[in-house]
């Protein structure tokens, strides 16, 4: 299970910034079948960004900027995916209202992921990221494995500094803020995992991801 970690159970907003470093976000546990090689070699020549249209069913379009320069390893990724057609059908399986929502999980359960695994690009790993966790970025779920990161990713609903140094921020969101505030806005059910209402009834469909530049 791959989370975002804050701690087994997210503690409410206010004491965030005392927990040890977590979000439960739930990615595949299979850092085993990471391939490092293919780190470098999937890098590639991006340029400084990389523009991206997601597009949520029935809620609007969202631009993204992509970050290679600071987390050249992360975007590869995110771009090889989206290019493959992996996100389109997949779902926000996780929404924290004032926090994050999180999506990417062939299984729509928190546990699934693509095939591989990738460096997190942030300090904690020896990476200097200096794109901070504020309203709009977007970065990588992972389990406790450093190296765990695979399709999983959030978007931050609000500032969440705290998370900096812990996990790989490698964009933002330069259009449709508002589509994420309608998503965070959904009816959600309890979650044990949060202690929270963050399971959403009706989980919001990424209906498609694709590179429009870059």
């Amino acid at each position: 299970r791959l989370k975002l970690f804050l701690s087994e159970r997210i503690l409410p907003m206010k004491k965030l910034l005392s927990a040890i470093l977590c979000i439960s976000l739930i990615c595949i546990g299979c850092a085993a079948c990471s391939d490092k090689k293919k780190d470098d070699e999937a890098t590639g020549d991006m340029g400084k960004t990389v523009m991206v249209e997601m597009e949520i069913q029935d809620f609007g379009t969202v631009k993204l900027e992509l970050y290679p320069d600071i987390a050249p390893i992360t975007v590869a990724n995110f771009v090889k995916l989206a290019g493959e057609g992996f996100y389109d059908g997949l779902t926000f399986h996780r929404i924290y209202p004032g926090f994050m929502i999180q999506g990417g999980d062939p299984k729509g359960n928190g546990t699934g992921g693509s095939s591989e695994t990738i460096k997190g690009e942030f300090s904690a790993n020896g990476v200097d990221n200096t794109l901070s966790h504020k309203r709009g970025v977007i970065s990588m779920a992972r389990s406790q494995s450093y190296d765990s990161a695979s399709s999983q990713f959030f978007i931050m609903h609000a500032d969440s500094p705290f998370l900096d140094g812990q996990y790989a921020a490698f964009g933002k969101v330069t259009e449709g803020m508002d589509v994420i505030d309608a998503v965070a806005a959904v009816e959600c059910s309890y979650s044990a995992t949060d202690g929270a209402n963050t399971t959403p009834v009706n989980p919001p469909v990424i209906k498609t991801v694709r590179v429009i530049e870059g």
